[in-house]
């Protein structure tokens, strides 16, 4: 395996990880329905406690997910649309190939 490989199998699982809650889901999808959500609005819309959203907040920035915006007292969260470019073409290779069947269960002959 390559140092790039490595690299690349770093941010992918960083990403998996940071996505792999389902506060963090709905978040994504908030986000997504309205760029540039101000983070008290997150926290009303998810129903979690604010330090709970702060923290899921955080680990969506921190594997590079999210993007935040300091505006005045308030933080202006938007999706970073850059961020899933390795874990889509990652996931996209992860596609059978055609005509084998080594994995897929023989029926057994009736006896």
């Amino acid at each position: 395996m390559t140092s790039a490989e490595t690299d690349e199998d770093t941010l992918i699982a960083g990403l998996a990880k940071a996505l792999a809650h389902p506060a963090r889901l709905q978040i994504l999808r908030l986000l997504r329905a309205t760029p540039g959500c101000i983070g008290g609005d997150i926290v009303d819309a998810v129903g979690l406690a604010q330090s709970t959203v702060s923290e899921h907040l955080r680990i969506l920035k921190a594997a590079g997910v999210i993007r935040g915006q300091i505006d005045g007292p308030r933080i202006c969260y938007g999706l970073n649309p850059d961020a899933m470019i390795a874990l889509s073409g990652f996931l996209a290779t992860l596609t059978a190939p055609a005509n084998t069947t080594c994995c897929i269960p023989q029926p057994k002959a009736p006896s």
